[in-house]
């Protein structure tokens, strides 16, 4: 059985946000996504706890706190450390692959240039997500 997820997606750019959602819709899911464009607006969203994330999905690159800035203050609070966050990036640096997961992060996906690869993965990954036992909040 799966279940529905509430993702909180940290994304700069409408374009993927677009891509991102498209693929939610073809896929027919049903899982609740909130938007934030960079970290900052991201911690704001969190701290006002209306919207309690199951997973979320970041990208690095991003402006005001970029992803990785945002990994650190996210693993660091006491409240927010628990929720599994996923890197959904262009980036296959390996020097940002282990920082990432040093910081604790729960997976590490690159974008894909084709779009029908994109959709598998972002299929593959919350199939997981929303099959796995999750802590709640």
């Amino acid at each position: 059985m799966t279940n529905s997820l509430n993702i909180l997606l940290i994304e700069d750019d409408t374009i993927e946000v677009m891509k991102f959602n498209r693929v939610i819709k073809t896929l027919n899911l049903n899982h609740k996504i909130i938007i934030a464009n960079n970290g900052e607006e991201a911690l704001s969203i969190l701290k006002d706890k209306e919207f309690s994330p199951d997973i979320i999905i970041l990208d690095l690159n991003m402006p005001k706190i970029n992803g990785i800035e945002f990994l650190q203050i996210l693993k660091a609070d006491e409240y927010l450390k628990y929720i599994p966050a996923i890197v959904l990036t262009t980036s296959n640096n390996h020097k940002d692959v282990l920082v990432c997961y040093k910081i604790g992060i729960a997976g590490y996906v690159l974008k894909p240039l084709k779009y029908d690869d994109y959709v598998e993965r972002i299929r593959k990954m919350l199939e997981y997500w929303s099959t796995n036992e999750l802590i709640s909040q």
